[in-house]
Formats: C-alpha cells, structure tokens, sequence
C-alpha cells in the first residue's frame, strides 16, 4: 500500500509495494476551535486549465446509510464527500473556490514535513468557481479516487482541467482513508484504515472493493431518479468513465468489474489488489500509466500490472513515464516545488502536461469517440512518454 509518510516525503514521497511501518490512525475528531498563527506566505497555485470551457465547483456530501462502514462499523453509514468539477459559462458567478479546509490540509501537512505549512497549503489558488452555471450540453462523466491516506483535493489540477476540455467530474473522498476528510458540521475524519492495515493484516483489496462500492453509490445519487446535484442534468450516463491514483487506480479496475455503467477506466501507478475475472472487463477499454522504472516496467517489481494485462481483454495501453515517480499523477509535484521538497527528474510543469494529456487523450477517445493518435505510440512532443508491449 502507497501512501504519504514523512519519511517518505524526505525521499521524494517515495513509491513502495510493502505496507509503511508508521501509520496514523484516529478516532472522528471535532475542528479545533481556534488555530495556531502561521507566519504569512505566499500560496501556490495550480496551473491553470487548458481546456475552452470555465469551470464551475461545487461540494456534496453523501451518505450510503444502506451499508456498513468496514472501518467504524459504528458510523452512520458510509460518508463520502464529492467534488464536483464542470464547464461552466462565462462569467458563471461564484467565488473561487477552495483547494482544501484548513484541518485537512495541516493534518496532510503533518506528513509531509516542518518546511510545510497546513495554512499556506489550504490557500492554494484554484482555477474553478463555487457553484458557477454550467455550460448547456449534455457532458460525459469522469469519476476520481485519490491514493490512499491523501484526499480528492490532490487531484485537482487533473480535475479542473478536465472539466475546462469538457467532462463533469467527481472527485470522491472515502471515509476514514485519508489523514484528514472534513465533513459538514465541523467534523473531521481521519485514516482508521491506516491502522488496520498497518497493524490488523486487513488486505488492500478491501479498500478497492469497498472503493467500487463507493463510486456505484455515487453514480446512482448523480444519474439516478433523484439526483443528489440539481444541474445533475447536464450528465450523460452513457457515458462514464474512472481514474485513480495509486489505490485509486487500482480501484478503477474492481469499480468497473463490479459496475457496467463504467465504460473506460485508468490506473495511474497503482498495484492491483484483486485479479481481474476471466472475462477481464468485458471488452471495455483500460490504461494503465505509471513510472519507467523498475516498479512499472514490464517485468518489474509490481508484477500486479504484467497480471492485469494479460487479463485486461479490450483495447489497453501500458505506458510508462521516464523521470516520474509516485506522485508525479497527481498535485505532488506542484505542492513540492512550491514548498522546496526534493524533486523528481521530471520537471513539475511536464508530469501535470503528460498527465493531463495521457488521461484526456484516453477520455476523448472512449467516451467521446474523437481520434486521438497520441495513444497510438511515441510521440517527438512527449519524449518521456513510453508505450510497452509486454
């Protein structure tokens, strides 16, 4: 299991198959009533989006009371928080719209060492506007689960520009598997699974098969009778697809076992936790992006991925990205340039390009049926990008 320690951090949030020793596993905690004084720094800010379309935020939070939470099983049901990212006209009102509370981002803070601060981090600046119009049109939907221990809001540079190209996107936390998911009310909810899979022998696969239960649920409440978003309209459910980061990924493949309504789906760098069936996934298309090295090349340590690409029956693409690690898929690499972390090979400005390319590129063709001869094989634009035929 991959996820964000400080340890790990000091390394470059180094990429390991082994469970962390260390882990950080609390009860639901109430927000702090007052906040200790930071001094003041200038906030980051993601790169803005490249696609035509404004984009519009908003928040919903759900509740799955039909099931019971396999990490407190004496919770109310399953809580789920969800971003959701969309085209929105121009100007569509709204406020900017946050990156992360203050309490989830001083507890991811706490990980990634003393030179970040929790406040500086919350303050990120985002490209999308709270509650904006949606632009008119019927629009495929992209789901999105985060690695483990870290939250939706470490996608959102993926998020946002998806959304500007033209996708609505759900952005999902999963109870009690992020150091720190804030809730309505004030609550906050922290990693009990870290714990149990740190120290109770609680295999990864229930994660992902709890996680494909999650995004069911999810898109019942956005495509359902009665949906959970009151622009819900503007989503096209046939035409659905999923990514993840790190376990995130790997749950995209049990989601789209698990649900048909799923039509594509991408796992960016994450170990497969359950076997695909025999049938693999029924024709339907699968990417599998991660780094160029010996994790992720064919042979390599991970052999989860030379198993899942043989099972893997549609069209499938095994690419792998030279300079990259763990955390290139995701907003890691602008948080750590902006705080003086140690930094991969691949520069920041090109792992959020080939990222946003390769995910889009994917998207465009399978849910929108549009040629994109990038996914066909190397390309001079994207020298670090490499196609593997095991």
């Amino acid at each position: 299991m991959t996820r964000i320690t400080r340890a790990a951090t000091a390394a470059v949030l180094a990429c390991s198959l082994a469970l962390p020793a260390a882990g950080v596993a609390t009860a639901t905690t109430p927000h702090p009533t007052a906040t200790a004084a930071v001094p003041a720094a200038r906030a980051a800010a993601l790169p803005a989006p490249t696609g035509p379309y404004a984009v519009g935020s908003t928040i919903l939070p759900l509740v799955d009371r039909s099931r019971t939470d396999p990490w407190v099983p004496t919770a109310d049901g399953r809580a789920l928080m969800v971003t959701l990212h969309y085209p929105a006209t121009r100007p569509g009102g709204g406020r900017p719209a946050p990156y992360a509370t203050r309490e989830e981002a001083r507890l991811l803070a706490e990980q990634l060492g003393p030179g970040v601060s929790g406040d500086v981090l919350a303050r990120t600046r985002t490209h999308s506007r709270t509650d904006a119009r949606p632009a008119p049109g019927r629009r495929p939907l992209v789901l999105l689960s985060p690695g483990f221990s870290v939250s939706r809001w470490t996608l959102t540079h993926l998020a946002e520009d998806l959304a500007s190209r033209g996708y609505v996107v759900a952005s999902v936390d999963h109870a009690y598997e992020s150091y720190g998911i804030s809730l309505p009310g004030g609550r906050t909810l922290t990693c009990v699974a870290c714990t149990a899979l740190d120290e109770g022998g609680v295999h990864g696969s229930v994660v992902t098969s709890t996680r494909a239960a999650d995004m069911r649920f999810v898109l019942d409440r956005l495509t359902g009778d009665r949906p959970a978003w009151r622009y819900a309209d503007v989503i096209d459910p046939s035409r659905i697809g999923m990514a993840g980061h790190s376990i995130g990924g790997a749950s995209a493949a049990t989601a789209m076992v698990a649900d048909p309504r799923i039509d594509a789906g991408i796992n960016m760098d994450g170990s497969f936790w359950e076997e695909l069936p025999a049938e693999g996934l029924r024709g339907r298309p699968f990417m599998m992006l991660g780094t160029h090295d010996d994790m992720h090349l064919p042979g390599g340590v991970d052999t989860t991925w030379d198993r899942a690409w043989t099972a893997l029956d549609g069209w499938k693409r095994w690419i792998t990205v030279a300079g990259s690690e763990h955390f290139t898929f995701s907003d890691g690499p602008v948080i750590s340039r902006h705080f003086g972390l140690p930094q991969p090979a691949l520069p920041t400005d090109r792992a959020v390009a080939v990222t946003r390319t390769y995910v889009a590129a994917f998207f465009d063709r399978h849910l929108r049926g549009l040629p994109r001869p990038l996914l066909d094989g190397p390309s001079a634009q994207n020298p670090e990008v490499h196609f593997q035929q095991p």
